[in-house]
């Protein structure tokens, strides 16, 4: 009972001085006490309303803004929040790298990340984070626009030829330059790749 209380009084000041909208990982504090007394401390403070509890593993502190009320984290954040504590690389693919991207207004509940850590999926509240180990090739992109710009040719599938697409691409990418969107396009799928080659020779021509 002294170990639980001397976890729990020491983790409330670690929350006190934390600001309004961090996330906190209880595994992150097991140096604290044992792993069943920080449990209980992080419930008991979920409890009495110091912190949220977004997932299994993973609470914030709470936020509020004067016009729009409560702020929660939003998936994208609590995965690099959780990349960061790991020390993993993680990039986005899918439907979320064509709302990052504008070509979808559509926030997705889903999420998707590659990363050079281990596989596994992470509920948080409504939504599903997810990552996915793959090869440090699929990782190489230098570019954070170009990578992004596969991911949603991947994703876009037979789509990622319409001349529109292409054209929305076109001037997405003309801030990397056709340099750079060459280089990037050696990491990716052979039919994404001769897309980003139209759109680098597109970008020369208009320039």
């Amino acid at each position: 009972m002294k170990h639980e209380n001397s976890a729990q009084s020491r983790l409330e000041v670690i929350v006190n001085e934390r600001e309004p909208g961090d996330l906190l990982f209880p595994s992150d504090y097991l140096d604290i006490g044992t792993p069943e007394s920080i449990h209980m401390a992080f419930s008991r403070l979920a409890k009495e309303k110091k912190l949220q509890r977004m997932g299994k593993g993973i609470y914030f502190k709470p936020k509020t803004d004067p016009l729009l009320g409560p702020v929660h984290p939003g998936l994208e954040e609590i995965a690099r929040k959780i990349a960061e504590k790991e020390k993993v690389i993680i990039r986005p693919t899918g439907s979320y790298a064509l709302n990052r991207l504008g070509l979808s207004t559509q926030v997705p509940m889903k999420v998707v990340f590659l990363t050079n850590g281990n596989s596994r999926s992470i509920k948080v509240g409504r939504g599903t984070i997810t990552f996915i180990s793959t090869t440090p090739k699929k990782l190489s992109s230098k570019n954070d626009l170009v990578y992004l710009a596969i991911q949603a040719l991947i994703e876009l599938r037979e789509e990622g030829n319409d001349p529109k697409i292409i054209d929305r691409l076109t001037a997405i990418l003309k801030n990397a330059g056709p340099v750079a969107i060459r280089e990037d396009a050696k990491s990716a799928p052979t039919n994404v790749a001769r897309i980003l080659y139209r759109i680098a020779e597109k970008i020369e021509k208009d320039d």
